[in-house]
């Protein structure tokens, strides 16, 4: 049968044996063996760690990996070129693969979650940035999905697939869906499964047209139809996609925007408070009003007038009922150009007179005949006094140490253990260790004083002990002699 001229203008086949070539080595890729199931366990466990420690590196090493994409770009040229066998085998291995994925990262949150180095109820950016997909990943999933089939039949340009398996992303929102019923969290779950659900098919349906554009539709699909039904059917799964990404992409716009007026808004009615400063702000929508939390760091105690005044005045601004809580923070504000005063305390020790102090003593000597005797005998006693004796004594200073890292770039400082966040400290800052220490669930938590001069809690696991040398003070004390 004569091939139409529109489909020799728009499909640039390629050789049959490069076809053949494509197709041997891609019905090779999606047999789910050792190799697949030993590839899929690393990414996941690397892209289930970045995640909880928030580190946009690790993930990306974990992209790198990529083992499910052959079976996806397999998936659409088997429903192209109609081998069963293939498609087969590519469902068998997604399938497999994300199930493996997800239960993995299931059991990593929680051994995570129980160990006392951090804590991973509270989501990282990297977490939550896959939880809200929008048409932009659909569009991303798209351009991935073309340079990596256009990749696997010119060999020439392999090169590019580690930059769109990278794009693509496929392990992460799965590692994500495993996170959120770890932490039982459906609403993070949910969003992470759509996002991996759109890049598959959104990646399978742009494989499917390049192979089509490059000659590899059967005989029977293009004699039959115009446009070949494998085709055709992604094309509609892929636009349907469209529905419930931009109405999550609607819903993420307005809550963004109000989350932009209410930071505003509370910031500005803050900073109208003399010497208040806001620290943190946490919300909680609820369908009857909004729980707002708040911590501010101020100098001096607020007043329940203030409090009172700064609820109504944000309820005035964002046009919503508030219930509002405030956590006070009370600092002392330094000025770099006024040096603090150095008062030392004076002790006062007992000690003898020092010097000779003569002492008289008068004696009168009566006699007895008449005659008096009116010449006094005076007598004067010294007391000597021994030479000073130098006396040691070591004067105890505060114990200083330095944050050593594990696992995580940064500390938080809490104003009590678990409590209010009142500031930040790196790996490596050095800091003096204050005498208190507080059990809470199992974990140690010392006070601390940073070089800011602020006071608060870390977990002593975090602080590695600095031994300083003793100070030597000689002090003179004066013994009076027997």
């Amino acid at each position: 049968m004569r091939t139409p001229n529109w489909q020799k203008f728009i499909i640039k086949k390629i050789p049959a044996e490069r076809r053949r070539e494509v197709v041997d080595e891609m019905s090779e890729s999606v047999t789910p063996g050792f190799d697949f199931y030993l590839l899929v366990t690393l990414s996941c466990s690397i892209a289930t760690l970045g995640l909880i420690t928030d580190s946009p590196a690790v993930i990306i090493g974990a992209m790198l990996i990529a083992p499910l994409m052959s079976p996806i770009i397999g998936l659409g040229l088997a429903s192209l070129t109609g081998n069963s066998k293939m498609l087969r085998n590519s469902i068998s291995a997604l399938l497999r693969g994300a199930l493996l994925a997800i239960g993995l990262s299931i059991v990593l949150t929680f051994i995570n979650n129980h160990l006392p180095f951090f804590s991973v109820q509270e989501l990282s950016k990297e977490i939550i940035s896959r939880t809200r997909p929008t048409p932009i990943d659909l569009m991303i999933a798209l351009a991935g999905g073309i340079a990596a089939a256009y990749a696997i039949i010119q060999p020439n340009i392999s090169t590019a697939l580690p930059g769109v398996a990278i794009a693509t992303a496929l392990m992460p929102p799965l590692c994500t869906i495993g996170i959120g019923f770890a932490l039982d969290r459906i609403d993070v779950a949910g969003g992470a499964a759509l996002l991996f659900v759109t890049n598959t098919i959104t990646i399978a349906f742009a494989s499917v047209l390049v192979f089509f554009l490059r000659g590899f539709a059967s005989y029977t699909e293009l004699r039959d139809h115009i446009v070949p039904r494998s085709l055709l059917y992604s094309l509609l799964l892929t636009v349907g996609l469209l529905g419930p990404l931009s109405f999550f992409s609607i819903k993420f716009f307005m809550e963004a925007s109000d989350n932009r007026l209410i930071s505003e808004v509370v910031a500005e009615e803050v900073s109208r408070i003399p010497g208040a400063e806001l620290i943190d702000l946490d919300v909680i929508r609820n369908p009857d009003e909004m729980d707002m939390r708040i911590t501010i760091r101020t100098s001096s105690s607020l007043e329940y007038y203030q409090v009172v005044n700064l609820q109504k005045n944000i309820v005035d601004g964002i046009h919503k009922p508030v219930s509002l809580k405030v956590s006070q923070v009370l600092a002392k504000y330094l000025d770099p150009m006024i040096p603090p005063t150095f008062t030392p305390t004076t002790m006062i020790e007992p000690s003898a007179t020092s010097g000779p102090l003569p002492t008289g003593t008068y004696t009168r000597t009566p006699t007895s005949t008449s005659t008096a005797t009116s010449s006094p005998t005076p007598t004067s006693t010294i007391t000597p006094t021994r030479p000073p004796t130098k006396t040691s004594t070591n004067t105890p200073t505060l114990s200083s140490g330095k944050v050593k890292r594990f696992l995580l770039p940064e500390m938080k400082m809490y104003q009590v253990p678990n409590g209010p966040v009142i500031g930040i400290i790196h790996s490596g800052d050095e800091v003096t260790l204050l005498d208190h220490t507080q059990t809470q669930n199992g974990l140690v938590w010392i006070e601390i004083k940073d070089k800011d001069g602020r006071i608060g809690w870390i977990p002593e696991v975090y602080v590695s002990v600095v031994h300083q040398t003793p100070v030597m003070t000689v002090t003179l004390t004066l013994t009076p002699g027997k």
